[in-house]
């Protein structure tokens, strides 16, 4: 197995597990789902940080851009091996960002 492969299975393994923890908080911790998501997402952006600034230092402007940069390719990334799995089980994907978040009908 090249190293290449090597990280690519950690790092699928890591995101199952990242996953994995999130549903169970869901699940049998009660946690509601988009506030989940919400600290998903600010933990990696705090541990971005200190990956990139250490515990005594924070991203610059650029830096916080090259991160929001990284983190806009990896969702598109994402949202299109999403459609294609859609695909290929026969369905008929739905852009749902042009769709109203469920909870926000009533807010029109």
């Amino acid at each position: 197995m090249s190293e290449q492969q090597k990280q690519i299975d950690a790092h699928n393994q890591a995101t199952s597990e990242f996953i994995e923890l999130a549903n169970q908080m869901v699940n049998d911790r009660g946690f509601d789902s988009k506030l989940v998501s919400a600290a998903l997402m600010a933990a990696s952006g705090v541990y971005a940080t200190f990956i990139a600034a250490g515990n005594q230092g924070f991203l610059a402007q650029g830096g916080v851009d090259k991160v929001a940069e990284m983190y806009k390719n990896n969702l598109n990334y994402i949202q299109q091996r999403k459609k294609e799995e859609l695909e290929a089980q026969g369905l008929q994907p739905k852009p749902m960002a042009e769709a109203q978040p469920p909870g926000d009908q009533d807010k029109s």
